[in-house]
């Protein structure tokens, strides 16, 4: 199962309500491999994942399956993830982002 993770920032304390990364992909792609456990683990973190700080800000992590050709074009577009990686070890390792927020979903 491969996995992608994508960074947008919906929360945003600045002064015109804008992010410096609106315009860029940001995400992370992982091959969790075919095994059940893998899937199971993998199907569990599909959908939207959140991380808020004490200063307005609000981080969302879409986790979504993908094929290999997707995955490839993903990594070719994607500008990192901003420094936000250790949330996404944060979700494989644990199953959240350390302070998830409700979800609509």
């Amino acid at each position: 199962m491969i996995l992608a993770f994508v960074l947008t920032m919906p929360g945003r304390n600045t002064w015109n309500g804008k992010w410096t990364g609106d315009c860029e992909l940001f995400a992370i792609v992982k091959n969790l491999g075919q095994s059940k456990a893998a899937c199971d683990k993998g199907a569990a973190l599909l959908g939207h994942h959140g991380y808020s700080w004490d200063d307005g800000w609000y981080a969302n992590i879409e986790v979504r399956e993908v094929d290999s050709r997707e995955a490839r074009r993903i990594r070719a577009k994607s500008r990192g993830f901003w420094g936000y990686g250790w949330m996404v070890d944060n979700l494989l390792h644990h199953g959240s982002t350390g302070n998830e927020e409700p979800s609509d979903d």
